[in-house]
């Protein structure tokens, strides 16, 4: 519909409103768009891409040499400290990428870019699936950038190479579902500095009451049965698997099934919140 005014100047245009289920394609080009405008704001951050890729390597370099020479003791015979810990510093890595997506979330909404997407005919969820899927990619170059990181402290590949590169898939897909859990904490918030604060109080105690660093068989009789249920384990014990050998199918299959649960949950409750955000 065009109007124009009485002057003669040139007719404008309304802006389309947007009813029903919008097609697929539609979503999938609106979330590429939301994807590449996720990544171009990262890396036009210089500090936040160095930082980011900073924290993994003193992560890698500080549980290797300062941790490594007392809990190699408690390894199986023959087990090198860094090709146990490197699955654990994978997921690390990547979950916490993932809290990056609440936090990104929340500030767009305190300055209000999410009132501008929402005037925009853009599909609803393709704004959080270009935020996800914008930091999904970057988990993918700090995944690779970690595996070259412990290439130089000792950690080799025991395993196929078709394998050992699904283990590190596995680590990327789970952090990809963890951006959602954050991005349902981000809308949630609304402020970025508690959106960081809620994500992380609840990620410490899974990352460390779990395989990641230290055997289980370490740790406390009660806090054992925690940590085997925990999903991060079960991750991480796949993962190792996958690259350095070993039986796989059982902690395999039951960390995608939990991928699977935590998308089916809080990817419907990060649109319903991104809704009713403003």
């Amino acid at each position: 519909m065009t109007t124009a005014t009485a002057t003669g100047t040139a007719p404008r245009v309304a802006a389309p409103v947007i009813r029903g289920r919008l097609p697929v394609g539609w979503v999938v080009s609106d979330a590429l768009v939301m994807t590449k405008r996720n990544l171009v704001r990262y890396f036009r951050l210089p500090n936040l891409l160095v930082f980011s890729t900073i924290q993994p390597i003193m992560f890698v370099l500080l549980f290797s040499y300062v941790f490594g020479g007392a809990i190699k003791f408690s390894l199986p015979p023959g087990t090198h400290y860094i090709n146990y810990l490197m699955a654990g510093i994978f997921i690390q890595a990547v979950i916490f990428g993932s809290m990056q997506t609440g936090v990104g979330l929340s500030d767009d909404l305190a300055k209000g870019m999410v009132e501008r997407f929402r005037s925009l005919p853009v599909a609803r969820s393709a704004v959080l699936a270009g935020r996800t899927l914008g930091d999904t990619v970057r988990n993918v170059f700090v995944v690779l950038l970690m595996t070259g990181v412990g290439f130089l402290v000792g950690f080799r590949f025991h395993a196929p190479f078709v394998s050992s590169v699904a283990g590190l898939g596995l680590a990327v897909v789970f952090g990809f579902s963890f951006c959602w859990i954050s991005a349902c904490i981000g809308m949630s918030v609304r402020d970025p500095e508690s959106a960081q604060a809620a994500g992380f109080i609840w990620v410490f105690p899974l990352l460390f009451a779990s395989s990641a660093f230290v055997p289980l068989a370490t740790m406390p009789s009660w806090l054992q049965a925690f940590a085997r249920n925990n999903p991060i384990t079960h991750v991480i014990n796949a993962i190792r698997a996958l690259t350095q050998g070993g039986p796989v199918w059982h902690d395999l299959w039951v960390s995608l099934a939990w991928i699977v649960a935590i998308l089916l949950v809080f990817v419907p409750l990060s649109v319903r919140r991104y809704r009713n955000a403003v």
